[in-house]
């Protein structure tokens, strides 16, 4: 089943964040927990973890890109 994860709410007063790494790749074999990209916030930076185990088919975020909570990151299949 494919899954479309969204962006989790980083922080109590940050509605947007900026990714500042990916750490996985179309097609890469993921665990739950590992973490798949790195975003900023105003504060920190902060690592994005799997929420269950899968493979990467698309990724729909870029480096460098401002993401609002809510928005689709990439798809994972389980």
């Amino acid at each position: 089943m494919r899954s479309t994860l969204k962006m989790p709410k980083v922080g109590d007063a940050a509605n947007e964040v900026v990714i500042m790494e990916l750490l996985v790749k179309v097609g890469d074999a993921v665990t739950e927990g590992q973490n798949l990209f790195v975003v900023e916030t105003d504060k920190a930076q902060l690592e994005v973890p799997a929420p269950f185990a899968g493979t990467v088919r698309d990724i729909l975020i870029k480096v460098g890109e401002e993401v609002p909570t809510g928005a689709p990151t990439l798809v994972l299949e389980a």
